[in-house]
């Protein structure tokens, strides 16, 4: 792995587990302002990765989500795990959305490489997440956009693929800071399976009682 990847991700891991300070390296993670047992992670937004404007209006809802929803993408379980693959990634996902499912902008709130590295889904998102008092609507479940943060893992987890754990690690500390920011119990994060006839997110939907744990454990370690 290179260098500067394992970095990250042991001040990521350290910072969940209530160990990080305020002080860790720019970006990489931070404490945030109004909750400092959650750690903040280092996510790209839209600017960062060069995303397409959206094509038309980005509704921004009033109150905070109660959910969170997992996903995957079905792309390539790449063995790249640059941050230049994870922008690459996000390109390919806004593409999808908006030129063959003819939607506004990509569906997800946030994505996750499989490299740990984080990026903005749609616009908007990261600026009402580091807020915690609104959130953008996404078009990612039906019948939950309207409640539901989607969180979307790059790659393809369906006949017992795994999650690299850079991924995972990186997911663990994204859940907990959002779940933090708009006050979500660990308890309610869900896989797209939940909600509808998918087999999204694949074996991470036999991972959630995990990840409900370690999300718990990170925000009250």
């Amino acid at each position: 792995m290179h260098p500067e990847n394992a970095l990250r991700r042991r001040l990521l891991i350290a910072g969940a587990a209530g160990l990080a300070a305020a002080t860790a390296l720019p970006g990489t993670a931070r404490a945030g302002a109004q909750a400092p047992d959650a750690v903040e992670p280092d996510i790209d937004s839209t600017t960062a990765w060069g995303a397409r404007s959206p094509r038309g209006t980005i509704s921004v809802l009033q109150y905070r989500p109660s959910k969170l929803v997992i996903h995957h993408t079905v792309s390539a379980n790449t063995a790249d795990f640059s941050r230049a693959q994870a922008h690459s990634h996000a390109h390919w996902v806004q593409n999808l959305h908006m030129d063959k499912n003819g939607w506004v902008d990509t569906g997800y709130h946030f994505l996750v490489s499989r490299g740990g590295w984080i990026t903005e889904g749609r616009h908007g998102s990261l600026q009402a997440l580091t807020g915690g008092r609104n959130f953008v609507l996404g078009a990612h479940t039906s019948g939950q956009n309207n409640t539901a943060v989607g969180i979307a893992c790059e790659g393809a987890y369906h006949d017992g693929a795994v999650p690299p754990t850079a991924q995972w690690d990186v997911l663990v500390t994204l859940c907990a800071y959002a779940c933090v920011r708009y006050g979500v119990p660990s308890a309610q994060i869900y896989g797209h399976k939940d909600y509808g006839d998918t087999l999204c997110p694949g074996v991470y939907h036999d991972m959630l009682p995990r990840l409900r744990e370690e999300v718990a454990a990170a925000r009250t370690a």
